[in-house]
């Protein structure tokens, strides 16, 4: 084989590669055709419970499924992101791709693991929040630039969960 057949065949087999993958992306947004999309941002989201958390967002994926990525409404795009968090709820700001917006009563709760979505970065290394949309619960995943804002984050987003629940049974949270 010459060196122009073997460049042609790397670049065939380049092409092919990326469009199994562009194919195998659409089609897992279709086998998630029945998620619901993510309620839009309020107009009104409230001033901010704590600092804003800078960072990657990662991604989402069905909960306590680490690697199984939600990819319908660009809910498995990874973007750097600012994470807020008022009274309304939480707030992904993702540049270049929409905000997602889960409101209070959709958080479930915030733990620290050490990978998402194929990210895998060590233990604590990823502040992941579930959360409701829809019938289907979802972990989605921020890897802060300041990791130390993490318990301060876990604990806010936890106590503003069980009060949401609560208020929603009007019941005891360990009922």
């Amino acid at each position: 084989m010459t060196r122009l057949e073997l460049v042609l065949l790397f670049i065939l087999v380049f092409v092919l590669a990326v469009g199994g993958l562009r194919l195998g992306w659409r089609n897992r947004g279709r086998r998630q055709g029945e998620i619901a999309a993510p309620p839009s941002e309020p107009a009104d989201f409230g001033p901010d419970l704590l600092a804003p958390l800078t960072g990657l967002y990662v991604g989402s994926t069905y909960a306590g499924q680490w690697q199984n990525r939600v990819v319908v409404h660009t809910l498995g795009e990874r973007a750097e992101a600012v994470l807020r968090l008022s009274s309304a709820g939480v707030l992904i700001q993702r540049q270049g791709s929409p905000s997602i917006f889960v409101p209070v009563a959709d958080l479930l709760e915030a733990r620290l693991e050490p990978a998402l979505a194929g990210k895998v970065v060590g233990r604590g290394g990823l502040l992941v929040l579930r959360w409701q949309l829809g019938a289907t619960d979802l972990d989605s995943g921020l890897r802060a630039d300041d990791k130390t804002e993490y318990p301060a984050w876990v604990q806010a987003v936890n106590a503003m969960g069980a009060i949401a629940h609560v208020s929603d049974r009007g019941t005891n949270v360990d009922e």
